[in-house]
């Protein structure tokens, strides 16, 4: 965002407007591009970079504190722009986030298909059935009992050091 808003000065002077648009297009990009691992970043990220591409076209005069003061105006007047860049990368991100965990569920419900079809062959049943051997569907399972209460925890006995 900084090398646009420095082109965005020389060749437009600082339009706030341009600065605006680009930020929209990059903040998309940014959420397209980030990869699967890490897409709770890209909303953090996108904010941090408008910040630092206002510095060339925040405009300020003086030292230091008048380049803050011009660069904390154009963050208030410019907000708009902020948060629909923010809201882009969001969107984006929560998209690709819900389509990876439904791959995710399917693969892990295709394996535990594939597990079931396997444990089924390996017992058995079906056309290789031990004559006089009784199948047993899923749900006839054994219940199981409770579980007795743990003991409560005991608070650790600690040894004084020795200076």
């Amino acid at each position: 965002m900084f090398a646009l808003a420095c082109l965005d000065r020389l060749l437009f002077g600082g339009s706030p407007t341009l600065y605006g648009v680009l930020f929209l297009l990059v903040s998309a990009l940014t959420a397209v591009w980030v990869r699967s691992g890490d897409l709770t970043s890209a909303p953090v990220v996108v904010p941090i970079a408008f910040a630092a591409g206002l510095l060339p076209i925040a405009g300020g005069e003086g030292g230091l504190g008048g380049h803050l003061m011009g660069l904390i105006t154009a963050l208030a007047v410019e907000a708009g722009w902020l948060y629909g860049g923010t809201l882009v990368a969001g969107l984006i991100v929560t998209v690709r986030k819900v389509r990876l965990m439904a791959r995710r569920a399917a693969e892990r419900e295709r394996e535990r298909e594939r597990g079931r079809e396997r444990a089924v062959r390996e017992r058995g049943q079906g056309q290789g059935r031990v004559p006089g051997a009784q199948a047993r569907a899923p749900h006839d399972r054994r219940p199981v009992r409770p579980r007795s209460p743990r003991p409560p925890a005991q608070p650790r006995r600690t040894v004084p050091r020795s200076s």
